[in-house]
């Protein structure tokens, strides 16, 4: 599986942090007609798709707004039709794309690491990510159960690429609402080694601006290295990145996966990924071990030296659900 990447943006003056859900969509006929090359040429500067994400260029090229920055890009547009929640309560979030040209929700998706689309939520100050799993209707309405625990501002990133000829990966931003009082927390601070469930995870290697990194991480447990992870989504870990501030969207796929005779089943899980600018950033892991799955969040620095490997203790973990 070759590496790839997508980078997104929540411009609300959103809480400094880092920070998927995918959907199996029933048998449908499709609902758009392919736009050929004037679809195609509207995402020059999103990046090359490559392994389910867009390459990001070098940070001299001028290029168009990062996936996810915006509610249409690309001939597409996301209809957040769940625009608030009550904070602490069962909501559904619903949910369609739709084709500009037609007015049509799209009905026809390219599967891509074993699913048709990728749904995620993250609060604006990168504390709370939800990876969540909608399903699709004939109509092409999403839908999916969410429980949000805090007040304050969240933002929806859609992550999918259309059944068309030529076409390539986009990912769409919406902003959502959680109601109540709002209290946003600080960014975690950057450490090396953080624990989730009796899981130790470390992280080697530093994000670069403009600049392809290597990310290797390693997984633990009890003091022993895991070397029987299960696949998840096609590969032996998943990995987001959300820039501190706007919430700029690396969706990052790791090198390599499993079955291609060279991938191993642990104890580390190695990505490649290109920070778009200096800053902080929020980078969720999720793996799959004994048949659940968890996800390591880490704060790094883009631009910065990676921090020292810390002694064993309990780091910090995302609030998440699967």
């Amino acid at each position: 599986m070759q590496t790839g990447l997508k980078i997104t943006a929540f411009a609300a003056g959103l809480a400094a942090t880092f920070g998927s859900a995918y959907a199996v969509g029933g048998a449908v006929d499709p609902a758009v007609a392919p736009k050929g090359p004037s679809h195609q040429e509207s995402q020059e500067g999103h990046g090359a798709k490559e392994g389910g994400a867009a390459k990001q260029e070098g940070a001299g090229e001028a290029s168009e707004p990062p996936g996810g920055l915006q509610v249409s890009q690309g001939g597409f547009t996301l209809d957040l039709d769940t625009p608030r929640v009550e904070a602490g309560e069962p909501a559904e979030l619903r949910f369609a794309v739709v084709d500009e040209d037609t007015s049509r929700r799209v009905t026809a998706f390219r599967r891509e690491h074993g699913k048709d689309l990728h749904l995620i939520v993250a609060s604006s100050d990168l504390t709370t990510y939800r990876h969540l799993h909608p399903e699709r209707a004939a109509d092409g309405t999403w839908s999916a159960p969410v429980e949000l625990p805090k007040a304050g501002g969240y933002r929806v990133f859609a992550d999918f690429t259309p059944d068309e000829q030529g076409a390539e990966g986009v990912t769409l931003g919406a902003d959502l609402a959680a109601s109540g009082d709002a209290r946003p927390e600080p960014l975690p601070d950057a450490e090396r080694t953080v624990t989730v469930d009796g899981y130790e995870v470390t992280l080697d290697g530093a994000l670069r601006p403009g600049s392809g990194s290597e990310l290797k991480l390693e997984v633990e447990k009890d003091g022993k290295p895991v070397t029987d992870l299960q696949p998840y989504l096609g590969a032996y870990g998943h990995l987001v990145a959300l820039r501190a501030g706007d919430l700029a969207y690396l969706h990052v796929h790791p090198n390599g996966e499993p079955g291609d005779g060279r991938t191993e089943s642990g104890p580390e899980v190695s990505f490649t990924a290109t920070a778009p600018s200096k800053g902080a950033y929020r980078l969720f892991l999720d793996f799959r071990h004994e048949g659940k799955v968890r996800t390591a969040a880490f704060t790094v620095h883009a631009g910065s030296a990676a921090p020292e490997k810390p002694a064993p203790h309990d780091g910090e973990s995302a609030d998440h659900g699967h």
